[in-house]
This record gives C-alpha cells, structure tokens and sequence, in this order.
C-alpha cells in the first residue's frame, strides 16, 4: 500500500502596493534553495512581474529584471541563481520542452515562471504555485501553495513577513 499523498500546505495574504508584493517576494528568496521551482499565476497586469523583481533583489541579484517575453527564459546571478521563465507565448508543455526551458542547469538555482498555468503540472510537481488576484487598483491576494512539506518553508516565511495581512 502507497502512502497517501501529502496535503498541500496553503497561506493566503494581501499586499497593498507593487513595493509590497516585492517585499514579500524579497521575504521568501530569503529561503529559497538550488532546485526550487516557483509557478506564478494570475490575469494580466496582476503584479507576476513585480513579484519576480522582488524575489530578484532577495537573491541579491543587482541586474534589473524584467518580463522575458520574448526571450522566454532570463538567466540572473546573485547568491542562487534566477531562471526567469515567461511562458506566455507557449500553447503547452510541449513548447516548453521543445524550447529547452526545462534542464539540468535549473537545479542550480531557481526557477521562477510566469504564466505557470501553461506547463502540465505532470511536468513539475513539486512546485510552488503563487497565485495573485487583483483585488484593487493597487491590493491583491496572493495565496501560495506548497504541495510537499519541502516547499513548506515559503509559506512559513510569507505567515512571517506580515501576520497582520494574512487572510482565511
């Protein structure tokens, strides 16, 4: 008999501004670890961009990050290395594969991509998902999910970075 499958672990919270969101994100880099890949989720202009920026500055990373569109993958140095991924143009996990945006080197450092929903979970397991909703002109919410106990030290460190913002 297999054992049963570890219930994901979940924090959901609310960022007030774009300097927020990356604060929070700077929070959780702080725990980040090499091979640890982040699925961030959410409509157009909802903050997955900021988030990354932010997660950049708490790897140390100096260079400045933006939307890798049409690169769909930038690579960043700082204390771990960043694998920025935006996979918005792809129709599927087989663009992914096909465009190489899934390799050894990413077990270097961490992988952080955009528009997650549009790579099979099958593929990446073991991943954190970060969905952002736009709740106002400037709030949204933001609930991580770890689906192991490995991934539980985000959620950990986003209970951490404000109490006060986190919601039912």
């Amino acid at each position: 008999m297999s054992p049963a499958p570890a219930t994901p672990t979940v924090v959901t919270l609310e960022t007030r501004s774009a300097d927020e969101t990356r604060s929070l994100a700077a929070a959780l880099a702080a725990v980040a670890r090499p091979g640890d890949r982040i699925a961030l989720s959410g409509p157009l202009g909802a903050g997955k961009t900021q988030f990354a920026k932010g997660f950049a500055r708490g790897l140390d990373i100096t260079d400045v990050v933006n939307s890798p569109s049409f690169t769909l993958m930038a690579e960043y140095h700082g204390r771990l290395p960043l694998f920025h991924q935006d996979l918005y143009r792809l129709a599927g996990s087989a663009d992914a594969i096909d465009g190489g945006l899934l390799d050894e080197r990413q077990d270097e450092g961490v992988t952080l991509a955009e528009w997650a929903e549009r790579l099979a979970p099958a593929l990446d397991p073991e991943r954190l998902s970060v969905l952002i909703d736009v709740t106002g002109e400037e709030t949204r919410r933001i609930r991580l999910t770890a689906p192991s106990r490995r991934l539980d030290r985000y959620v950990d460190a986003a209970a951490r970075w404000h109490p006060a913002r986190v919601t039912p």
